[in-house]
Protein backbone atom coordinates (compact mmCIF):
# COMPACT_ATOMS: atom_id res chain seq x y z
CA UNK A 1 0.00 0.00 0.00
CA UNK A 2 2.93 2.33 -0.46
CA UNK A 3 1.84 5.72 -1.74
CA UNK A 4 -1.86 4.98 -1.27
CA UNK A 5 -4.06 6.97 1.07
CA UNK A 6 -6.97 5.50 2.94
CA UNK A 7 -10.27 7.05 1.96
CA UNK A 8 -12.38 8.24 4.88
CA UNK A 9 -16.10 7.77 4.22
CA UNK A 10 -18.52 10.68 4.35
CA UNK A 11 -20.88 10.90 7.30
CA UNK A 12 -24.63 11.21 6.74
CA UNK A 13 -27.25 11.74 9.44
CA UNK A 14 -30.99 12.05 8.84
CA UNK A 15 -33.60 13.14 11.36
CA UNK A 16 -37.24 14.17 11.15
CA UNK A 17 -38.40 17.24 13.02
CA UNK A 18 -41.90 18.50 13.71
CA UNK A 19 -41.23 22.04 12.52
CA UNK A 20 -41.36 24.19 9.43
CA UNK A 21 -38.42 24.58 7.06
CA UNK A 22 -38.06 28.24 8.06
CA UNK A 23 -37.82 27.27 11.76
CA UNK A 24 -35.09 24.73 11.02
CA UNK A 25 -33.21 27.22 8.84
CA UNK A 26 -33.35 29.81 11.61
CA UNK A 27 -32.12 27.23 14.14
CA UNK A 28 -29.13 26.48 11.92
CA UNK A 29 -28.19 30.10 11.20
CA UNK A 30 -29.26 32.20 14.21
CA UNK A 31 -26.36 32.61 16.65
CA UNK A 32 -28.66 32.88 19.68
CA UNK A 33 -30.50 29.67 18.78
CA UNK A 34 -27.33 27.70 18.02
CA UNK A 35 -25.99 28.86 21.38
CA UNK A 36 -29.00 27.25 23.08
CA UNK A 37 -28.77 23.76 21.57
CA UNK A 38 -25.06 23.56 20.62
CA UNK A 39 -23.31 25.60 23.36
CA UNK A 40 -21.67 27.47 20.46
CA UNK A 41 -22.90 30.48 18.52
CA UNK A 42 -22.65 29.97 14.77
CA UNK A 43 -21.74 33.48 13.66
CA UNK A 44 -21.95 34.65 10.02
CA UNK A 45 -24.02 36.71 7.64
CA UNK A 46 -24.62 33.40 5.79
CA UNK A 47 -23.89 34.77 2.33
CA UNK A 48 -21.88 32.59 -0.09
CA UNK A 49 -18.19 33.37 0.33
CA UNK A 50 -18.61 34.74 3.86
CA UNK A 51 -16.72 33.35 6.83
CA UNK A 52 -18.50 31.63 9.70
CA UNK A 53 -17.32 30.82 13.22
CA UNK A 54 -18.41 28.23 15.77
CA UNK A 55 -17.81 30.31 18.92
CA UNK A 56 -18.11 29.01 22.49
CA UNK A 57 -20.72 30.72 24.67
CA UNK A 58 -19.02 29.92 27.98
CA UNK A 59 -17.58 33.43 28.19
CA UNK A 60 -14.24 32.48 26.64
CA UNK A 61 -15.25 33.41 23.06
CA UNK A 62 -12.96 30.59 21.87
CA UNK A 63 -13.64 29.66 18.24
CA UNK A 64 -13.51 25.87 17.82
CA UNK A 65 -14.48 25.64 14.15
CA UNK A 66 -14.11 28.05 11.25
CA UNK A 67 -15.26 27.89 7.67
CA UNK A 68 -16.75 29.59 4.67
CA UNK A 69 -20.29 29.58 3.37
CA UNK A 70 -20.32 27.76 0.03
CA UNK A 71 -24.06 27.94 -0.63
CA UNK A 72 -27.06 29.37 1.20
CA UNK A 73 -30.53 28.71 -0.22
CA UNK A 74 -32.99 29.59 2.56
CA UNK A 75 -34.81 27.69 3.89
CA UNK A 76 -33.72 24.42 2.31
CA UNK A 77 -29.95 24.16 1.74
CA UNK A 78 -26.84 25.41 3.52
CA UNK A 79 -23.32 24.28 2.60
CA UNK A 80 -20.26 25.31 4.63
CA UNK A 81 -16.65 24.32 4.95
CA UNK A 82 -15.80 23.00 8.41
CA UNK A 83 -12.28 23.26 9.79
CA UNK A 84 -11.92 22.05 13.38
CA UNK A 85 -8.14 22.49 13.39
CA UNK A 86 -7.55 25.93 11.84
CA UNK A 87 -3.77 25.39 12.02
CA UNK A 88 -4.11 22.49 9.59
CA UNK A 89 -6.13 24.55 7.08
CA UNK A 90 -2.99 25.41 5.13
CA UNK A 91 -2.03 21.76 4.67
CA UNK A 92 -5.35 20.15 3.74
CA UNK A 93 -8.70 20.89 2.19
CA UNK A 94 -11.44 21.55 4.74
CA UNK A 95 -14.29 19.16 5.21
CA UNK A 96 -17.71 20.23 3.90
CA UNK A 97 -21.06 20.08 5.69
CA UNK A 98 -24.34 20.20 3.80
CA UNK A 99 -27.63 20.79 5.62
CA UNK A 100 -30.60 19.79 3.48
CA UNK A 101 -34.02 20.78 4.86
CA UNK A 102 -36.88 19.03 3.06
CA UNK A 103 -40.37 20.08 4.18
CA UNK A 104 -43.31 17.68 4.06
CA UNK A 105 -46.62 18.87 5.53
CA UNK A 106 -45.97 19.49 9.26
CA UNK A 107 -42.45 18.04 9.41
CA UNK A 108 -39.06 18.36 7.79
CA UNK A 109 -36.43 15.81 6.98
CA UNK A 110 -33.05 17.27 7.93
CA UNK A 111 -30.10 15.55 6.30
CA UNK A 112 -26.61 16.51 7.41
CA UNK A 113 -23.81 15.27 5.16
CA UNK A 114 -20.21 15.79 6.29
CA UNK A 115 -17.75 15.09 3.47
CA UNK A 116 -14.04 15.34 2.69
CA UNK A 117 -13.08 14.19 6.17
CA UNK A 118 -9.31 14.33 6.63
CA UNK A 119 -8.95 11.30 8.90
CA UNK A 120 -10.69 8.58 10.89
CA UNK A 121 -10.29 10.59 14.11
CA UNK A 122 -12.51 13.34 12.74
CA UNK A 123 -15.01 10.75 11.49
CA UNK A 124 -15.15 9.25 14.98
CA UNK A 125 -15.60 12.68 16.57
CA UNK A 126 -18.42 13.83 14.32
CA UNK A 127 -20.10 10.41 14.51
CA UNK A 128 -20.59 11.16 18.21
CA UNK A 129 -21.13 14.91 17.84
CA UNK A 130 -23.70 15.27 15.06
CA UNK A 131 -26.33 12.92 16.59
CA UNK A 132 -26.01 14.70 19.94
CA UNK A 133 -26.29 18.21 18.48
CA UNK A 134 -29.18 17.29 16.20
CA UNK A 135 -31.08 15.55 19.02
CA UNK A 136 -30.80 18.77 21.03
CA UNK A 137 -31.92 20.83 18.01
CA UNK A 138 -34.92 18.53 17.48
CA UNK A 139 -35.87 18.77 21.14
CA UNK A 140 -35.63 22.57 21.12
CA UNK A 141 -37.79 22.96 18.02
CA UNK A 142 -40.41 20.41 19.09
CA UNK A 143 -40.71 21.26 22.78
CA UNK A 144 -39.19 24.71 23.18
CA UNK A 145 -36.54 23.26 25.51
CA UNK A 146 -33.16 21.66 24.98
CA UNK A 147 -32.48 18.24 26.49
CA UNK A 148 -31.96 18.26 30.29
CA UNK A 149 -28.33 17.20 29.90
CA UNK A 150 -25.98 18.04 27.04
CA UNK A 151 -26.05 14.85 24.94
CA UNK A 152 -22.45 15.28 23.73
CA UNK A 153 -21.29 14.91 27.33
CA UNK A 154 -22.48 11.30 27.44
CA UNK A 155 -19.66 8.81 27.43
CA UNK A 156 -19.21 6.98 24.19
CA UNK A 157 -20.00 3.27 24.11
CA UNK A 158 -16.86 1.16 24.12
CA UNK A 159 -16.50 -0.85 20.93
Amino acid sequence: MTGETMSVPSYVYVTYIRAGAEQVWEALTDADLTARYWAHANVSDWRPGSAWEHRRVDGSDVVDVVGRVIAAEPPTRLVVTFEDTPDAAATRDPSVVTFLVEPHKDIVRLTVTHENLPNVEMLNGISHGWPAVLANLKSLLETGEVLPQAPWEMSRPQV
